[in-house]
């Protein structure tokens, strides 16, 4: 019989921390439910189905995390919001 020798090996990971931040969708009394899933189809490329449950979030909460990420990839999105007439902010 033969033996074999395993070898484990170490392997070390860098990982780059990265801060992320969120869009942050405030409720008002202005906004139609259809314009704001509009809204966040157009500049957070979400799904219709994820607009509307954000959107439904939003109405009944008051506020709702609608992107995350670095913050210079949610500073235009968020642009897109309150040029829409949304109220919204990264935090």
């Amino acid at each position: 019989m033969s033996t074999k020798e395993k070898i484990q090996e170490q392997i070390e990971v860098e990982t780059k921390e990265q801060n992320l931040n969120e869009i942050v969708l405030y409720n008002d009394d202005v906004n139609t439910f259809d314009h704001v899933i509009n809204t966040l189809v157009f500049a957070c490329e979400h799904t219709p189905e994820q607009a509307e449950q954000c959107s439904i979030i939003v109405h009944y909460k008051g506020k709702c995390t609608v992107k995350t990420g670095v913050y210079d990839e949610l500073e235009p999105r968020c642009s897109m919001l309150l040029e829409a007439g949304l109220s919204a902010e990264i935090v």
